[in-house]
Formats: structure tokens, C-alpha cells, sequence
């Protein structure tokens, strides 16, 4: 059955919003999508929520927040790392896809302004007796990746901070980001280093807030709006678990192949081309890159020019990160779920930073260790080709 997205709603987010409880800002999605959708809460037949619970340290939190928003319904709890928000976000399809409901609704929350630090929680990430205890966290193995990929390829620091100036730029134009300001190469080259080779400007905030995105199936869909954006093909894959098992950080392979993987399904023969819009999951500049080079957008140790010429801004060939992206948006556990709901938008035609004419949008997120990916093609059209 085909499944059309038919409301996306989120939050602001900021680096702790103390004015709302856990189940407010679930409370406030919720309604928002509901709002964006025409729907009312009776409506919803199914739920699938997503959070990490370590960074807000409450256990079982869709406990909590499904009571508090009206959503007692059957509901799958969803918690994968950083791919949390589009696993969660391919769960609501498949119960869609399924036959088994009609309208689904996801649900991500995350209080990342909770966690005194994230990084010794993301360090449960990684192996616990052979890697683990050398400290390694989400930053640690995206500056193995910038190293790698710097040297194979001959990428510069100034490569790597464009793409930080073009998604600063994009947020600014997105009401719900995070961190809104205008930056240019030498405010990143010159903000302090975290992680070499990764400045300040090239990492991404911790951010707290919530998002929903409704499903609905294909008779259903066009009776609720004139312009749902629809699901044409969605896949997921996972690398090794340890590290150091690693063929290359200087190219995402794993990615690589999933992406062949939801091309063909898509039909798309050429994504530089067939593809109008990308929401990448890039919380380090360097991945944005290396994500363009494995999803085919450009050929090895070539993505290091794209942000440079423009390729990728708002006017290029492929927009990437219209709303500002992770660098600049970071709730962890609802991140994914925010890149696939933005995709949508672009393809109804409503975003906050709307590309022109866009009618195919990419939404991507991976976590773990760089292992897990999770991506989807969504389109005004039914089907592609």
C-alpha cells in the first residue's frame, strides 16, 4: 500500500527549554502536526515513539508523554542512536505500508539539556572492553573521518568549514533552529577547536524539543490534503559494531550501499539529477561530504568542493540542509524524525526555506558508531519515472 506523509509538526528548539515539561513539548508537536494535517488526536489510530532515553534520564518516557498528550493507542517504542527519529519515522510507515492502520502518527522527544554531558553517553556507543574506555564519543570518530579524509584526498580545513557558512546561513531562515547566525570561513576557521581537526563552528549543539509526522495510507492521504508528500522508498543498514573493524573513514561504505540500495527501489538512476533536495543527517562538517560521496551526488574526494562552489546552497545543483541541518539543530533522539519531516515540506511545496520546484527530497540519519543508516526518498508523485 502506498503511504503519503499528510502532517509534520515541531517544536522550537533551543539549548534547554525549561518552560516546557517533557510531555509539553510532546504535547506541542503533536498538535502541531495534527493542526498542519486537519486531524484531530481521535483520528490517530497508532503511535510510534522515539527518544534516547539516557539523555533525559527518565525511563520509558513515551509512558509518560502518550498519557499526558490523549495518545493511549497501541504504540512501539523506538530508541536506535542517532538513526532514533527515522527508524521511528519508517516504523509509523511500515504500520501504514502494512495495511495494518490508516493513520499512524511518529513521535520523537528529546531533553538533551538534561545531560550534564552527552558525550560520556554517546560513549556507551562503542565497545565496552576494547574501545570504550579510551573515551571515544560521537565528536572523536567524525575527527577520524575528517583525518582520513584530509589526507586521501588532499581536503583542506577551509573545505570543511563552508559547509558550516551554508548551513548557518540556511537556519537563519528557519524559525525553528537552534543556532541562528551568519558565519563566514574565518569565524569557523577561527572559533576554538573541539576535536581536531573540528572547530566549534563545525560541530553541532545539543539541542532539547519534539516533532510528529503523520502517515497516512493512499486512500486516505488525498482526501486529507491536495499536496502529501509520498514515501517512495525507504531502507535501513547496519556496519560492524566495533570501530576499529573499520575498512576506511575517509569513505562511508555502508552508506554507500544503502543508497544504491533505496535508488534502485526508487528508480532513480541518477541522484545529482532525479533528486531535487537533500535533508542529510551531518552533526560535523566533514560528513556532509563524505554523504555526498557515498549517496552518489558526487565522486570520491569530490564533495570536498561542493559547498565552496555553491553546489549545495539554496540556488545550487543539490540544496543540502535547507533548514540549517544538524549542525545547527541537535535533539538527538528526534533529529532523524526532523530531517524526514523537513523533506516532506519541501515536496508539499511548504518550507520554511523552500526550494523551487522541488517534487523529490532525500531525508537521511545514521548513529551508533557510524554504523547505522537510515534513508528515505519522498515525493509529490506517487511513483518516480
Amino acid at each position: 500500500m502506498r503511504v503519503a506523509v499528510v502532517g509534520f509538526g515541531q517544536t522550537p528548539f533551543r539549548t534547554k527549554r525549561k518552560d516546557k515539561t517533557h510531555p509539553e513539548l510532546a504535547f506541542e508537536a503533536v498538535n502541531a502536526a495534527l493542526e498542519h494535517a486537519g486531524l484531530e488526536l481521535k483520528d490517530i489510530e497508532a503511535v510510534a515513539y522515539g527518544s534516547m532515553d539516557p539523555f533525559d534520564g527518565i525511563y520509558c518516557p513515551e509512558r509518560w508523554d502518550s498519557t499526558a498528550c490523549g495518545l493511549e493507542k497501541p504504540i512501539m517504542k523506538i530508541s536506535t542512536g542517532g538513526t532514533t527519529g527515522m527508524t521511528t519515522a519508517l516504523a509509523a510507515y511500515e504500520h501504514v505500508a502494512s495495511g495494518l492502520f490508516d493513520l499512524v502518527m511518529a513521535v520523537c522527544v528529546q531533553r538533551v539539556g538534561e545531560c550534564v554531558d552527552a558525550q560520556p553517553v554517546l560513549n556507551t556507543a562503542v565497545d565496552p572492553i576494547y574501545e570504550r574506555y579510551s573515551g571515544l564519543g560521537a565528536i572523536h570518530v567524525a575527527s577520524f573521518q575528517a583525518t582520513a579524509y584530509m589526507a586521501k584526498y588532499n581536503a583542506t580545513e577551509e573545505d570543511l568549514a563552508w559547509v558550516s557558512v551554508k548551513d548557518h546561513k540556511n537556519a537563519l531562515k528557519n524559525p525553528y533552529a537552534h543556532i541562528k547566525m551568519d558565519v563566514s570561513v574565518d569565524d569557523v576557521l577561527n572559533s576554538r577547536v573541539v576535536c581536531s581537526p573540528l572547530k566549534l563552528l563545525e560541530c553541532c549543539p545539543r539541542s532539547d524539543g519534539a516533532a510528529a509526522v503523520i502517515f497516512a495510507s493512499e486512500d486516505l492521504a488525498r482526501k486529507i490534503r491536495d499536496n502529501p508528500a509520498w514515501v517512495v522508498a525507504e531502507t535501513t543498514i547496519s556496519d560492524s559494531y566495533y570501530l576499529g573493524d573499520r575498512l576506511s573513514f575517509a569513505e562511508w561504505d555502508s552508506l554507500a550501499i544503502a543508497g544504491r540500495r533505496l535508488f534502485r527501489d526508487a528508480g532513480i538512476e541518477n541522484p545529482g539529477k532525479d533528486i531535487d533536495v537533500a535533508e542529510l543527517y551531518s552533526p560535523f562538517t566533514i560528513q556532509e561530504i563524505l554523504e555526498l560521496e557515498a549517496l552518489g551526488f558526487a565522486e570520491k574526494g569530490m564533495g570536498k568542493e561542493f559547498a565552496r562552489e555553491g553546489v549545495t546552497f539554496m540556488d545550487g545543483d543539490i540544496p543540502t540542509n535547507p533548514s540549517g541541518g544538524v549542525l545547527c539543530t541537535n535533539p538527538i533522539g528526534a533529529t532523524g524524525l526532523v530531517r524526514f519531516g523537513e523533506a516532506a515540506l519541501q515536496v508539499m511545496g511548504e518550507a520554511e526555506n523552500q526550494v523551487d520546484g522541488a517534487e523529490v527530497a532525500l531525508s537521511h540519519a545514521w548513529g551508533g558508531t557510524l554504523q547505522f543508516h537510515t534513508l528515505a526518498v519522498l515525493s509529490s508523485k506517487k511513483k518516480l519515472g
